[in-house]
C-alpha cells in the first residue's frame, strides 16, 4: 500500500525537486572542486519503463545529472582521469587551481617548505666577516701601538738643518744587552759589555721617486758638534773634535747620533728606530728563520760566524753573527754593511710572504718581537713604521737604490766621506731626486 499522497507520484512529479517541495526550482549548485557535473541532458519523451533508450538519462526524465566523485588521484569509477580532486594530497580549498598558498609551485615543493634566499645569506654572511675583520684590524692596531716603545725625543736636537721633501729614518741597530741573561750573552757570542754601542747606521729616505737605502760605516770620521745634554740638559758647545761616529752614540745617545749626522751632511732626520741583540735574533726565529745564498764562507770567533758558501736558512743565533762580523774581511766596516743590506733585504722579504702575513700563529709572535724590542722617537706611529718597513721590502727588491756613504779615504783608522759626493747626494734627497750618486 502506497502511504504517499496521490499527488506526490512519481507520474506526476515532473520537474518538483526535493522532498516537500510544491514545484519549487533546486537551488543553484555549489561550486565543489572535488566533484564534476556531466553534460546537461536535453528534454525529450520518457522512454517505456525498463527500457530507457540511449539517450535516458539514468536517473529519470527532468532529474540533474549526479555528480561524479573521483578519487584523490583524478580517477572516478568510470575510469574519467581528467581531475584532480585534491584528496589524499593535503590540499586546501579555494586557492587558485584547487592548492594551497602558493598554488602549483607550492604543490610542487610538497613538505619542504619555501627555498631558502641565498643572496640573503651570502649578504649577511659578507656583513659578518667585514665586521669580524674590521674588529680584528682596529684590535690589533691598539694592541701594536701600545707596545711601541717611544723613548727618543728629538726634540732636544739643537740647530737642525730644515726638512726636506720625503722622509728619513735614522734605522740602529745597537749592541745593547737589555734583556739578557749570562747564558744569551754566551750563545750569541755578544759578550757582557755594559752600557752600548751602535753595531750597524743606516738614513733610509721614502720619497715620490724612489727609495734610497745609505748604510753609515760606524769607523766614519765625523765632527762632534754642540749639543744638549739628553740627561742633564746642559749644552755643550762645539771644539772641533773629530770621533767616529759609533762613539757619539755612546757618549750620549741617541740624540747626539742625531745632532752628529744632521751637522755632517746637512740632512733632516724625521725618524729614529733602534732594535738590540736580542730583539733581532727574536725577530729572526719568530719568522721561522731568513733564507739567504752566502757567495763566500767565512769565519769570526769574536761574533761566532761559522758559514759556508750557499743557499741557507739562518736563525736568529747565526743572523745576528751574519751581520756583526767584520774581522773575517779586510775591508771590515764596510763588508760588514754590505753584509747588514743583504741580510735586511732577505728579512724584509720573508716578512713579506703570506706563509708569515696571513698566518696568525707566525704574524703575531713576529709583531710582538718587533715590537717589544724597537725604541722609537716619541712622533713615531705605526703608520710611519709601516711605511719604514714596506720601503725597505721595496729597496731590497729592487725598486729603490742601496748604497753606503760615499768614502774618499782614511785618517787615523777613521773612513773620511767623500765630502763632494756627500753633498750631491744630500741635495738630490732634500729635493726627492732620483739618486745618481754611487757610494762605496
Amino acid at each position: 500500500m502506497n502511504d504517499w499522497p496521490d499527488g506526490w507520484s512519481d507520474d506526476n512529479r515532473g520537474p518538483r525537486y526535493g522532498r516537500g517541495s510544491a514545484g519549487a526550482q533546486p537551488e543553484g549548485p555549489r561550486v565543489m572542486r572535488q566533484v564534476r557535473r556531466g553534460p546537461a541532458v536535453p528534454p525529450g519523451p520518457r522512454s517505456a519503463p525498463g527500457d530507457p533508450g540511449p539517450s535516458a538519462p539514468p536517473y529519470g526524465a527532468g532529474v540533474p545529472q549526479q555528480p561524479s566523485y573521483v578519487d584523490g588521484r583524478g580517477h572516478d569509477g568510470a575510469g574519467h582521469g581528467d581531475y584532480d580532486s585534491g584528496y589524499n594530497t593535503g590540499q586546501v580549498y579555494g586557492s587558485p587551481g584547487g592548492r594551497g598558498p602558493g598554488g602549483p609551485a607550492r604543490a610542487a615543493a610538497g613538505s619542504a617548505g619555501p627555498a631558502p634566499d641565498w643572496r640573503r645569506r651570502i649578504k649577511w654572511t659578507a656583513i659578518t666577516l667585514a665586521t669580524v675583520l674590521v674588529v680584528t684590524a682596529v684590535g690589533t692596531y691598539f694592541w701594536a701601538d701600545s707596545r711601541l716603545r717611544r723613548e727618543v725625543d728629538l726634540s732636544t736636537v739643537i740647530d737642525r738643518p730644515e726638512a726636506g721633501d720625503g722622509t728619513n729614518y735614522l734605522i740602529v741597530g745597537s749592541d745593547s744587552r737589555e734583556g739578557m741573561s749570562k747564558e744569551d750573552e754566551k750563545n750569541l757570542h755578544t759578550g757582557g759589555a755594559a752600557g752600548k754601542r751602535t753595531d750597524s747606521m743606516m738614513i733610509l729616505h721614502v720619497g715620490d721617486n724612489g727609495d734610497t737605502l745609505i748604510s753609515l760605516p760606524r769607523d766614519s770620521d765625523v765632527v762632534v758638534p754642540s749639543y744638549k745634554g739628553s740627561a742633564s740638559g746642559k749644552v755643550y758647545p762645539a771644539r772641533g773634535r773629530h770621533a767616529k761616529l759609533n762613539a757619539t752614540y755612546a757618549e750620549d745617545g741617541p740624540t747626539l747620533l742625531v745632532r752628529t749626522i744632521e751637522a755632517n751632511t746637512g740632512l733632516h732626520i724625521d725618524h729614529y728606530v733602534e732594535i738590540g741583540f736580542q730583539g733581532f735574533a727574536n725577530i729572526v726565529d719568530a719568522v721561522g728563520g731568513v733564507e739567504m745564498t752566502i757567495d763566500k764562507g767565512f769565519k769570526d770567533k769574536w761574533s761566532g760566524a761559522d758559514f759556508e758558501a750557499g743557499k741557507q736558512t739562518l736563525n736568529g743565533r747565526q743572523a745576528l753573527a751574519f751581520v756583526r762580523t767584520r774581522h773575517a774581511f779586510a775591508a771590515s766596516d764596510l763588508q760588514r754593511t754590505k753584509n747588514q743590506q743583504k741580510f735586511l733585504a732577505a728579512l724584509a722579504h720573508q716578512v713579506a710572504t703570506p706563509s708569515t702575513v696571513l698566518n696568525p700563529f707566525r704574524l703575531y709572535p713576529t709583531m710582538g718581537a718587533g715590537l717589544d724590542s724597537l725604541i722609537v722617537d716619541e712622533d713615531m706611529s705605526l703608520w710611519d713604521l709601516a711605511s719604514m718597513f714596506w720601503a725597505m721590502k721595496g729597496v731590497s727588491g729592487g725598486d729603490g737604490t742601496s748604497m753606503n756613504m760615499p768614502i774618499s779615504g782614511s785618517s787615523g783608522g777613521n773612513l773620511v766621506w767623500d765630502r763632494a759626493k756627500v753633498k750631491t747626494l744630500v741635495d738630490q734627497l732634500n729635493h726627492d731626486q732620483k739618486v745618481t750618486v754611487s757610494g762605496n
